[in-house]
């Protein structure tokens, strides 16, 4: 009996840390507004749609993406070697933003393209606070292509161009329809908010004359080329 009554209060203990730890959790999460974390309700953010006005042409801009990106890597070999030589740089998961499972692509871009996914990801991360999505990361569906890697993929994506800025290591893909953000539910709302917010901060990106972007409806991304 005794041993009994000295293990429940154990477990009623180690129940009170838990309980304590998830709650300060949480209000780390939230920064401090729990109600907002675990919200269901769909909030109208008043932002304004962008995805549409980012309609760059791959046949406008190929050539330039082409002279100012590197050449074709034939193997992984010839992939890794460039990154040895510094003229790619490899990219990975953290806290700015998340790399999909890549079947036909290899998480690596200039030096240049890297600066502009960083850009990116902090404008946009600094833009969605202010509505209380913290922590927000978009996922990254696409790098630097093969060209083999290439005819692969367009087997499955008919729109997919043979000349495509992928193959120069300045092009990369963002999902606008998966988002990692510190929120127990996302709503319609504010999935749409995060969509377009992305949208806004690469036209604006692309105002300034540092990429060319591509709305790529059948594809769920936004296709950018550093400039």
């Amino acid at each position: 009996m005794i041993n009994r009554s000295i293990n429940t209060k154990i477990l009623l203990k180690i129940s009170i840390v838990v309980a304590v730890s998830f709650s300060l959790l949480i209000l780390i999460e939230s920064r401090g507004h729990p109600a907002r974390y675990f919200s269901t309700r769909c909030l109208s953010y008043r932002q304004k749609d962008f995805s549409r006005k980012l309609n760059d042409r791959i046949v406008d801009y190929s050539a330039e993406a082409k002279q100012r990106g590197i050449s074709p890597c034939k193997s992984d070999r010839e992939l890794k070697q460039r990154i040895s030589e510094g003229k790619l740089v490899r990219v990975r998961s953290g806290r700015k933003y998340l790399i999909d499972r890549m079947t036909f692509s290899y998480p690596a871009v200039t030096g240049e393209s890297k600066i502009l996914l960083d850009e990116i990801s902090r404008r946009f991360r600094e833009k969605v606070a202010q509505k209380g999505l913290y922590g927000s990361r978009f996922y990254i569906t696409s790098m630097t292509r093969k060209p083999e890697g290439l005819k692969n993929l367009r087997r499955y994506n008919s729109n997919s161009s043979a000349n495509s800025p992928h193959l120069y290591g300045n092009a990369f893909d963002i999902s606008y329809k998966r988002f990692s953000v510190r929120k127990m539910f996302l709503t319609n709302c504010d999935k749409k908010y995060l969509k377009e917010a992305l949208a806004e901060v690469i036209w604006d990106l692309r105002a300034e004359h540092r990429c060319w972007a591509t709305y790529e409806r059948m594809q769920n991304c936004f296709h950018v080329v550093a400039r």
